[in-house]
């Protein structure tokens, strides 16, 4: 895609979640996010590259001891529709009995999320939460009970872009959250 289609494509979506109501979720989640682990010592884990915007910008508001990894795993590779779960990097750290955080942009389906949980119960953690900045509306989860544990903002079951999200490998540098009218073929 070219500049023109790419500014159009930001031009002619639907604006869902401006800066403004961002930064009070943000809020919200640093302040339970302390409340429930400043004497834990946590491992946050990042899930690259959608949740690195929304972890630049929640990490540094929490004001207690904290490990930071992150992990690469993807179902989108640049599409508009997931397909398998492709690893791209694994955690470095060593998991075992640490309270972990995943960090992740949107919690779609919820099958990378479920991936990568199973993969810290592997690695024999104390405990898994997750915290994802926003969470699709739909039924379609990976099992009825996929929820991220902490979660501020929804979107509706359209495919959405910016703060960390993108489109076609764009627009993740978008200060707000938008959806497209349509989906457009890839």
């Amino acid at each position: 895609m070219n500049i023109k289609q790419l500014n159009q494509v930001k031009n002619n979506a639907i604006l869902i979640h401006d800066q403004h109501t961002i930064n009070k979720a943000l809020l919200r989640l640093t302040k339970q996010l302390t409340q429930d682990y400043s004497t834990k010592s946590p491992v946050f884990l990042v899930v690259m590259s959608g949740a690195f915007v929304f972890a630049g910008k929640l990490l540094p508001q929490l004001n207690f001891p904290a490990q930071i990894d992150y992990c690469h795993a993807t179902r989108y590779r640049g599409n508009t529709l997931g397909g398998d779960i492709e690893w791209k990097v694994e955690p470095h750290s060593c998991l075992r009995d640490r309270h972990v955080i995943i960090i992740d942009d949107i919690l779609d389906e919820g099958h990378t999320l479920q991936s990568i949980i199973d993969y810290c119960h592997q690695a024999k953690v104390s405990s898994v939460k997750t915290v994802v900045l926003v969470e699709k509306e739909h039924s379609r989860k990976a099992t009825p009970e996929m929820h991220a544990d902490y979660c501020e903002l929804t979107v509706p079951d359209k495919y959405v872009f910016g703060y960390g999200m993108d489109y076609n490998h764009y627009w993740r540098n978008c200060e707000e959250i938008y959806y497209l009218k349509e989906t457009p073929d890839n």
